[in-house]
């Protein structure tokens, strides 16, 4: 059996999620591998979370900050260039989830800090956590997979994971926040190159006592893989896909409701997959026709802002008489979407 090291030089959040599911899903278990990357700014949700929920899409969106769901489970997490991400994969027969806490505690030895395992998920310096786990497992393969705060901007992760409390009686996982706290503050000098390269030499070192093959070279996965590898490129398709990152959302409901001077709207939205399957409108306006014809324009399309003002702009221009209106509704309601 070998090891494999792979490294990513693409930092985009869909490609590297992308290729922990090509790792996961087709490469050769019999072997242990170990893949390192971290992403640009990205909000990543577990596979059950509701992202209106989670986070502030709209804050997001102006900020080119992306969004990712991952395959596996767990809450949402912020990641910067200031995170380090590794995952392991072992056949499952040889799988020990301590030898791959330990390799990362060695790792961090090795740049003179002193962390431990905190329960089964984290480990922490002292009495704050610096990294999260989690974990998967088929058949004939196991998956553990984590991330490392080496200097992320805390700021933002407040900003990018406090939601606006929309009204929203959601299903699903929320997430909850822990005591955090980055490796820089432990060692000024630590970076994600000289993190990487403890962790791989520490990798081999765990190893090298065995029958393994300790010339293991390091892959460099770039944008050219997808090319070489079209199951990759089918991983990276999924990711990138809006029906997955916000189409997966578990059933949802949202209820507003507001006063304009030509009456009260009292809103109601049923949400399933992020469709809005169902409009019930309470209001006290006159015109009866203005409010069956925004039920009528809300269902079945997107729960997604720029979908909502496009199809009642296309609703105000089909009913000029009603367009003021139609435009009050359109800015009030994409208004209250934004988290």
């Amino acid at each position: 059996m070998k090891l494999r090291i792979l490294k990513s030089a693409v930092t985009n959040p869909w490609f590297n999620l992308a290729t922990e599911d090509w790792i996961f899903n087709t490469l050769n278990p019999d072997s242990h591998t170990l893949f390192l990357w971290r992403n640009s700014e990205t909000v990543v949700i577990g596979r059950s979370q509701n992202p209106w929920v989670e986070c502030k899409i709209d804050k997001m969106e102006a900020d080119d900050v992306f969004l990712a769901r991952r395959q596996s489970g767990g809450g949402a997490v912020f990641h910067d260039l200031g995170n380090t991400n590794f995952t392991f994969l072992s056949p499952k027969a040889d799988y020990d989830q301590d030898a791959n806490f330990t390799i990362i505690v060695n790792a961090l030895k090795k740049l003179g800090i002193d962390a431990e395992q905190s329960g089964r998920n984290d480990m922490q310096v002292g009495d704050k956590k610096i990294s999260g786990s989690a974990f998967k497992h088929a058949s004939d393969r196991s998956f553990h997979h984590g991330t490392l705060l080496v200097n992320a901007n805390m700021q933002k992760l407040g900003d990018y994971l406090n939601p606006h409390p929309l009204k929203l009686k959601a299903k699903g996982i929320k997430s909850v926040r822990s005591r955090v706290a980055n490796l820089v503050e432990f060692n000024e000098h630590i970076n994600h190159e000289t993190l990487t390269d403890a962790i791989i030499e520490a990798f081999c070192e765990y190893y090298q006592d065995t029958d393994y093959d300790d010339t293991t070279p390091v892959e460099e996965l770039d944008r050219d893989t997808l090319a070489k590898e079209p199951s990759l490129n089918a991983y990276y398709e999924q990711m990138a896909d809006w029906n997955w990152r916000f189409g997966k959302t578990p059933q949802f409901s949202h209820h507003v409701e507001t006063r304009f001077d030509w009456g009260i709207i009292d809103l109601h939205m049923d949400v399933q997959q992020a469709v809005i399957t169902d409009v019930v409108i309470f209001s006290d306006a006159l015109n009866v026709e203005l409010i069956d014809l925004l039920k009528d324009t809300l269902t079945g399309i997107k729960y997604d802002k720029h979908e909502i003002n496009a199809k009642l702009a296309e609703l105000g221009k089909a009913h000029p008489e009603l367009a003021a209106q139609i435009d009050d509704v359109s800015a009030w309601l994409t208004s209250e979407m934004e988290g």
